[in-house]
């Protein structure tokens, strides 16, 4: 099971750091990632992180502002967003796959998502 959160309001330009913790299992084997649905809109890939060597990826639109990591200690995954923008309000699900891949088909596990509100 994954359990994402730490959402929550902030205004443009602030940050939050999002937490995605496992029970039950661990990443060892797995990446982890992070998706985004706006309302109206469909899961839109965020950034995602193999667990083992921590290899990274991004969306082009993330990029820069924020940072996926991980810490093995506490099997939790988490989601820095530095420089918060009022497009970036979205629903964020923490997900886990095999792949480092941008589709939604990729991930098999899907924590339940954790509400960012940025206001302008």
């Amino acid at each position: 099971q994954l359990q994402a959160s730490g959402g929550g309001l902030v205004q443009a330009g602030g940050s939050l750091r999002l937490p995605c913790a496992a029970s039950g299992r661990t990443f060892e084997d797995a990446v982890i990632g992070w998706f985004r649905q706006a309302p109206g809109k469909e899961h839109v890939f965020v950034a995602t992180i193999r667990w083992i060597g921590g290899r990274t990826r991004y969306a082009d639109s993330v990029e820069g502002r924020f940072t996926i990591s991980r810490d093995n200690a506490k099997n939790t995954a988490y989601l820095q967003m530095n420089n918060l923008k009022p497009e970036d309000t979205a629903v964020y699900f923490c997900v886990a796959g095999a792949y480092m891949k941008s589709d939604r088909g990729a991930y098999s596990f899907w924590g339940q998502g954790t509400q960012v509100t940025v206001s302008s």
